[in-house]
């Protein structure tokens, strides 16, 4: 069987690593068609995973409009190309167009029930759409299966992921003190249009404030000032997460990686625009605690109060009652792989 995987943000990389690993592993021939974007490529290359890239991150309306068009052009030809048993992405917009053009099938899971305008451009097209069971966006009718749990359990799922504390220490913890991890985000992408996150002046006062109680390491899509480049995170890609886990507290903009802290058992705060039904569901759960943006004071207070051993005691537990029961997703993609091929 020829699967073409469609990559366009690192997140694309973690969900489908361990499928595509099943897949070679059984003989199937696999073509990784990526996107410069954050740290995909890098992540791609780290994890030893060849791919072909036919596009580059737009910024703004017309920028992502006319990367749109490039990478629409460019998985159309990587289609022709390939010839594809079926194609599978996180949001498979291009893939969506590409299989509707050539007659392959395209299936996608996507999480993101805030995201209007992808869902708009890929709905009519997608062959068949995996959601999570809490998703409240509108789905294709007929053409749309719910999974339980959440998408990075693809990936952090106990059967598929084991913390090494080697590689924890080589990308910045140390034992001897708290570590906090920070990720701010550039707001950049086609659900981000018209949204924005901290300001510098906030942002520093987050550091600041966690600074004083341990180390501070702060991933980033945007600029930094020369007082804040001390602290960026310059590890290799692929050991983050070890480093993740490993931490006191995650604080971010970015809902993707408060999931992904929550069931490595780091207590985690979104304080984000969008609050899909996947982070409502971890916050229902006990798991994150989502933050609409209130400022910040009242975000400092929020990171004040998950600092105090009772509130951190409370996050392992409530970990462990969402996992009880969770199947392994990556599992799940491998059958749904399997069930569109033509």
């Amino acid at each position: 069987m020829r699967v073409l995987f469609d990559i366009v943000h690192p997140a694309d990389v973690l969900l489908f690593h361990h499928p595509m690993a099943r897949l070679r592993a059984r003989g199937d021939e696999v073509l990784v068609v990526s996107r410069e974007k954050d740290v995909a490529c890098r992540l791609l290359d780290e994890l030893g995973i060849v791919h072909r890239t036919i596009s580059a991150k737009g910024s703004g309306t017309l920028g992502l409009a006319r990367e749109l068009a490039q990478r629409d052009f460019g998985m159309w030809r990587e289609v022709r190309r390939f010839r594809p048993d079926v194609m599978i992405g996180l949001g498979g917009v291009s893939i969506a167009h590409a299989g509707w053009l050539t007659g392959r099938p395209s299936i996608a899971f996507y999480a993101a029930d805030t995201a209007k305008l992808q869902t708009r451009l890929t709905w009519p097209f997608i062959t068949h759409l995996y959601v999570p069971e809490v998703y409240q966006g509108e789905t294709p009718e007929g053409r749309t299966t719910r999974f339980p749990g959440i998408k990075e359990l693809s990936y952090f799922h106990p059967d598929n992921f084991t913390i090494d504390e080697h590689r924890a220490r080589k990308a910045g913890w140390q034992p001897e003190k708290d570590c906090f991890l920070i990720r701010t985000v550039a707001w950049g992408a086609n659900h981000d249009i018209g949204k924005t996150g901290w300001s510098d002046q906030t942002l520093a006062a987050l550091v600041e404030f966690l600074a004083a109680r341990g180390k501070v390491i702060l991933s980033t899509e945007r600029e930094l000032s020369p007082a804040l480049q001390p602290y960026l995170y310059r590890g290799d890609a692929k050991d983050l997460h070890h480093l993740m886990a490993k931490c006191a507290l995650y604080v971010g903009e970015s809902a993707t990686m408060a999931h992904e802290a929550a069931l490595l058992g780091t207590p985690a705060i979104y304080d984000g625009a969008d609050h899909p039904g996947t982070t409502r569901d971890l916050a229902a759960n006990g798991l994150v605690m989502a933050l609409r943006q209130p400022g910040e004071s009242a975000l400092l207070g929020e990171v004040e109060r998950l600092l105090e051993p009772a509130v951190q005691e409370s996050f392992e537990a409530a970990r462990q009652g969402y996992l009880a029961g969770k199947g392994n997703l990556a599992e799940f993609i491998v059958d749904a792989i399997d069930r569109h091929a033509i």
